[in-house]
């Protein structure tokens, strides 16, 4: 492949990513929006979501074990691991 070839390909896939990474920016602020409006809803209604018991990983924490604490984080509620990683260390 000829270099001005290589290059035009290497800008393609560049727009593209970047074209892809505009999208997910975009539906993360549309989620936070409608999460924030089911939170009005919720508070609205008098419903409230009663937050997971989290001492046991605030004990792993304590102790030392944050990954078993990531482990335990992600058990109870289901997150994934990025999300899981960044509330443990938001409580360490």
């Amino acid at each position: 492949m000829d270099m001005p070839s290589f290059l035009t390909v290497f800008a393609l896939l560049v727009a593209g990513f970047a074209g892809v990474e505009a999208r997910i920016k975009r539906t993360d602020r549309r989620m936070a929006r409608v999460e924030r409006k089911l939170d009005l809803v919720l508070d609205h209604l008098g419903l409230h979501q009663a937050d997971p018991d989290l001492e046991q990983v605030a004990a792993l924490l304590r102790d030392g074990k944050k990954i078993q604490a990531i482990k335990v984080y992600r058990e109870i509620t289901g997150a994934d691991l990025k999300e899981a990683k960044e509330a443990v260390e938001r409580m360490g």
